[in-house]
Parts: C-alpha cells; structure tokens; sequence
C-alpha cells in the first residue's frame, strides 16, 4: 500500500442533529435562548464527502477473552487500574462483538456512508509473532466488512488503535522495543491479505503523537510510564521514553507491495490543534508554527 497514492481526499464526518439546529446562548440570569436555522442538507456537502461513524476496538468490542483473543494491554491495564471513575473495564463495553449487526443496521437507518473501525490485534494474533493466526478473529472482522457492504457502508480499517497483545508488553516492552515493528508488520500484512480485497481505505496507526504522550508521558494509558514532573509512575522516563516509541512507530510503514494488486490508499490519523498567532508580529508567527511542529510535526 502507498501512502502518498494518488486518490480523492475524502472526509469522514459523523453528525446527529434533528431537523434543525439549535443554536444556545446566554440571556439574562444565566437562562438560554435557542435559535431555529436553516436544517442540514447533504446537498451542501460536496462531492464525495462521507457521513460515517467511528470506533476503537477495545472501546466497543467486549469479548475480551472469547474465541481465541488474548488479554490486550488495555485490558491488563483496566484490570488493575481501572478505566473510569468507577474502575470499569472494557470486558463487555457496547458488546459489538456479539451484535455488530444490529450496530450496522443502525449506521444503515442512519443514512451514514462509511464506518472507521479498528482491528484487535489480540484478536487476531494473539500471541503475536510467537503463536498462530486466530481464524475465528478473522471471521469475526470478515462478517463486519461483508455486512457494512451489504448495507452500502464503505469500511475504513484502523489496523492499529493503541490496543496489543499484552505479551508482546512482558516480552520486551512494546513499543520501546524495535521488535515491536516486526510484530506490526506481520499484523498488518495479515490483515492486507485477510481484508484487502474488500478494504480500500486503511489506516496504519492511530495518533501515535497522542498516544505515546498519554501512555509515555504522562502514564495515564498502558503501560503507564513517566516520570516527575509529569506522573508519579512506579517505571519511565517522560523525556526519553516518548520518543523512543515514536521513533518505532513511525518507520515501518513499507506496505508498498500491496497496493498493485489490492488498489487502495493508506495513511496514518495524527492529533493536532490549530495554532493562530496573536497578533501578525513576527514573533506571534514563529510561536504557532513553532506549536505545530511541537505537537505534529514529529510525524
């Protein structure tokens, strides 16, 4: 697959909105004030612009041991720390694994184009490089591809979206490890061949600039490292750690030997903010692309 294939640029754009939009503000005491306009039309989008809805596996699937998976890091992680106020966890969450049709047949009542979903690793390989493909996770992502077709909804696969075997973590520490890239490689080449004659859009990565800054950083996801003064984590070291996971995610994307066959276009999803200056003094000018290149331009 190539990154820089030559395709139309289309934008996902999930919106929810009844006849008209509401418009509130402020009015005396604190009071709202709602405002009737013009109701949304796709006739005012161009061209080739999808609707669609987004998700992460671990955030919707549940299932997270059932036909095969292995514990992900996120689910080691939740497991022991907790992922909400109340200590939740991902074990069953929205349970899409067992009624992703009826998901579908929403999106579908909806009118939405195209569905983001991302690939469980764990569900897939879940010893990676060091066990057997899991064929029934592969039915399970072939079933989704094959029903969102059927309705008329074009799949946009994330092939990576911060969830991995947690072996891959124990074995040599994931990410901070450039093994992690041979790991990636064999994932994302078996979900080409598994998927690719069905899938013209992928997604590598998933905001790996967010990601390594939350799990590297700051220590607030797995595997929970960083050091003072940004966390109190029993393992770390937020200057360096960062960059040595983004270092390895961001060299492997080599897919090239797909794409003659398959057709499609590839490319990662970046975090960033808009940066305006100030003023249009030179210096305010310096400083926002300064902060663009800080927060986006290591990708």
């Amino acid at each position: 697959m190539n990154r820089m294939n030559s395709v139309p640029i289309y934008l996902i754009f999930a919106i929810f909105t009844s006849s008209s939009m509401l418009e509130a503000s402020s009015i005396y005491g604190g009071g709202l004030r709602f405002k009737q306009e013009d109701p949304i039309k796709r006739s005012d989008f161009p061209h080739g612009f999808l609707f669609g809805a987004g998700t992460s596996a671990y955030q919707v699937e549940g299932a997270y041991l059932e036909d095969g998976k292995s514990l992900s890091n996120w689910d080691a992680f939740c497991h022991t720390k907790g992922c909400g106020e109340n200590g939740e966890n991902g074990d069953i969450a929205n349970d899409h694994y067992h009624l992703f049709k009826k998901d579908i047949e929403m999106m579908h009542s909806l009118g939405l184009d195209s569905y983001r979903f991302s690939i469980s690793w764990s569900r897939i390989l879940p010893r990676g490089r060091f066990g057997e493909v899991n064929p029934l996770g592969i039915m399970f992502y072939n079933e989704i591809i094959d029903e969102l077709l059927r309705k008329g909804i074009e799949p946009f696969v994330t092939i990576h979206h911060e969830d991995f075997p947690q072996e891959l973590q124990q074995r040599y520490g994931s990410w901070l490890d450039p093994q992690m890239q041979e790991d990636f490689v064999l994932f994302a080449e078996t979900c080409f061949k598994s998927f690719g004659d069905r899938v013209k859009y992928w997604v590598t990565i998933n905001e790996p600039n967010a990601f390594v800054e939350m799990a590297y950083e700051l220590g607030v996801y797995p595997p929970a490292h960083c050091s003072q003064p940004f966390g109190n984590c029993l393992a770390g070291n937020s200057d360096v750690e960062p960059l040595r996971a983004m270092h390895n995610m961001i060299i492997i994307f080599r897919f090239n030997i797909f794409q003659p066959k398959q057709g499609g276009s590839i490319g990662l999803v970046a975090s960033s903010f808009m940066y305006e200056p100030l003023t249009d003094s030179d210096l305010d000018r310096k400083a926002a692309e300064r902060a663009l290149v800080f927060t986006t331009g290591c990708l």
